[in-house]
């Protein structure tokens, strides 16, 4: 097992997991259908516990573009190393947004709603503002990105638990700041299916929202460069 290999498995399985439970959650006829927010919160949160329990041994366990460039500004993180990274963690997202269209096949095809299809790829605003939708992106990721420097990393000596830090962090951040953005505080969690929605056959899918894509996008690693820069400079 590589580092490579580790973020594409990783990114994968949080995807899988998380995604997969906004498609249980939001698509018809489907066991879980209606929910609710804190089903989808909840859903992310076991998948980010999973996937840095099972790879962040082996590669960090950054699984986000944020933490990988964070890390890299801060000097904890080889800059050499970024390009793959941030390559291995767009594949995996694109990977695992490919496995729940092939879970929730159909139940895609018989959506009649455009921006539910689309709501099982990427994020979309509660109220549609691309500036103060930046500025919650940006913020929600700063948060993220504070508390990622505070965590414990993730090693055998705690067992199980060592993962559980960072998927607490993120249903806070869930619960406290996902309402107007749905917190997406990950570049690859957005853009990696974003493009596979625009790529796959979907039954009466509607566009991919281009538009909004440099919200989700930009906006994560703005937060957390900030919160590289606070750390270094008051916190550390």
């Amino acid at each position: 097992m590589t580092p490579f290999l580790a973020e594409i498995i990783g990114t994968a399985i949080i995807i899988v997991i998380g995604n997969g439970v906004v498609a249980n959650v939001v698509l018809p006829n489907t066991k879980g259908n209606n929910g609710g927010l804190a089903a989808i919160i909840l859903g992310w949160a076991f998948a980010v516990f999973i996937a840095v329990y099972a790879m962040g041994g082996v590669s960090g366990g950054h699984f986000n573009p944020v933490v990988t460039i964070s890390l890299a500004t801060a000097g904890k993180f080889s800059w050499i190393l970024v390009p793959s990274y941030l390559l291995a963690q767009l594949v995996g997202a694109m990977l695992g947004a490919f496995i729940v269209w092939m879970v929730y096949k159909d139940h895609f095809n018989e959506c009649k709603d455009a921006a539910a299809q689309l709501a099982c790829f990427s994020t979309a605003p509660s109220i549609r503002n691309l500036p103060q939708n930046f500025i919650v992106e940006v913020l929600a990721s700063f948060v993220f990105m504070i508390g990622v420097f505070f965590l414990k990393p993730a090693g055998a000596e705690m067992g199980s638990i060592s993962a559980l830090p960072v998927a607490l962090l993120v249903a806070g951040i869930g619960f406290g700041l996902g309402g107007p953005t749905g917190f997406a505080i990950n570049p690859a969690r957005d853009l990696g299916p974003r493009i596979m929605h625009f790529l796959l056959p979907i039954k009466g899918k509607g566009p991919s929202d281009w538009g909004y894509a440099a919200v989700p996008v930009f906006g994560p690693v703005v937060g957390g460069i900030l919160a590289t820069i606070i750390y270094l400079q008051f916190l550390q």
